[in-house]
C-alpha cells in the first residue's frame, strides 16, 4: 500500500499548500493531492494547476495530482496539455484522478456549466476519449455529442507509458460505472444503495469489487483501488489497525485528509503536525 495526503485548495495561502506538499515528501508520504474547486461558498482559492507545478518543481519522488477533476466543466484539449505538461515537470510523477464533481462549487452552479448528472457522465466519457486520444501523440479526431476535435497531433507525449494514469470515481456496484472505471488505471470507489445514497465501503464490499474487477478487467497494466479516510498520527497501532484490513481487501493506496485535523489543531499547523507524523505504514 502506498499513502498520500490531501490537501484543499482554498482558505489557504497557495505558498502554503505547496510547502505542505513538499514536507509530506520529506516525512516519507508516496503522494500530494490537491483538491480541483473553483469557487466554494465564496472562500479564497487558488489554482490547483498552479499549484501542482510549483510542487513538480520542488520535489522529487512523490506522485501528484488532482483530487477530484470534474472534467465536464473543463475543456478536454486543455485537460490534455495541462496533463501532459505537468507529467513532463515532474518527471513523469502525475495522476489524474477524475469524476463527475460537486455542482455546488461555483464553477457549475454560478457560471451555467452542466449540472444534470447523466449529461455530465457523457462529457466525462467523451472527455477521457479525447484526453487519452491526443496523449497517443498520434494524428486524432473525434465526433461525440459533447464534443467535436478536427484532427490534431499533440506533442510531447506523456513522461509515463502507456500513458498517465487516471483514476476514476466509482459508484460500486452500479454496472454503468464500474464499467467506466476498468477501462483505466484506478478506481476512487463509493457505495452506491439502491435509493442512490451512498454509504462507507466496508472491507467485505472491496473484497467483493475487487472480485468483480479482476474477473472483468481486460487491460493488463496495473489498477489502483484508491480510499481516503484519516489515521491519528501519534498511535501507530490504532493507525495500522484501520488500514491493515483495507490493504487485505485489496486497497493500494491510503490518501490521508489531513484537513479534517481535529478543531484544537485546525488549519495550516493542525495539517503540518499531521503530515511530520508520517504515514500509517502497515508494520
Amino acid at each position: 500500500m502506498r499513502y498520500a495526503i490531501t490537501l484543499p485548495n482554498i482558505d489557504y495561502d497557495a505558498q502554503v499548500i505547496a510547502d505542505l506538499a513538499i514536507e509530506a515528501e520529506e516525512a516519507g508520504w508516496d503522494g500530494a493531492f490537491v483538491w480541483d474547486c473553483v469557487n466554494m461558498r465564496d472562500s479564497p482559492a487558488h489554482d490547483p494547476w498552479m499549484i501542482l507545478a510549483a510542487i513538480a518543481a520542488r520535489t522529487h519522488r512523490i506522485r501528484l495530482g488532482t483530487l477530484i477533476t470534474p472534467l465536464s466543466r473543463r475543456r478536454p484539449w486543455k485537460v490534455a496539455r495541462e496533463t501532459v505538461t505537468l507529467d513532463h515537470l515532474s518527471n513523469g510523477r502525475f495522476i489524474l484522478p477524475v469524476g463527475l464533481g460537486e455542482t455546488s462549487d461555483g464553477g457549475f452552479s454560478k457560471v451555467g456549466e452542466e449540472v444534470d448528472r447523466k449529461k455530465r457522465a457523457q462529457m466525462l466519457d467523451e472527455s477521457l476519449d479525447i484526453i487519452t486520444g491526443l496523449w497517443s501523440g498520434k494524428p486524432f479526431s473525434y465526433q461525440g455529442e459533447h464534443y467535436h476535435v478536427e484532427e490534431m497531433t499533440f506533442l510531447p507525449e506523456p513522461a509515463q507509458t502507456p500513458r498517465i494514469p487516471i483514476w476514476v470515481v466509482g459508484a460500486w456496484p452500479r454496472k454503468k460505472s464500474m464499467q467506466r472505471t476498468l477501462r483505466y488505471d484506478g478506481i476512487l470507489p463509493a457505495k452506491m444503495n439502491a435509493d442512490g445514497s451512498f454509504a462507507d465501503m466496508t472491507p467485505d464490499d472491496l473484497r467483493d469489487m475487487k472480485r468483480f474487477i479482476d474477473e472483468q478487467r481486460t487491460l493488463t497494466t496495473p489498477f489502483d483501488i484508491v480510499v481516503e479516510g484519516e489515521t491519528p498520527g501519534d498511535n501507530t497501532e490504532k493507525a495500522a489497525a484501520i488500514v491493515q484490513p483495507l490493504a487485505d481487501a485489496g486497497v493500494t493506496w491510503w490518501l490521508e485528509a489531513v484537513w479534517r485535523t481535529p478543531e484544537s489543531e485546525s488549519g495550516a499547523q493542525g495539517m503540518r503536525r499531521r503530515i511530520m507524523q508520517g504515514p500509517p505504514r502497515i508494520v
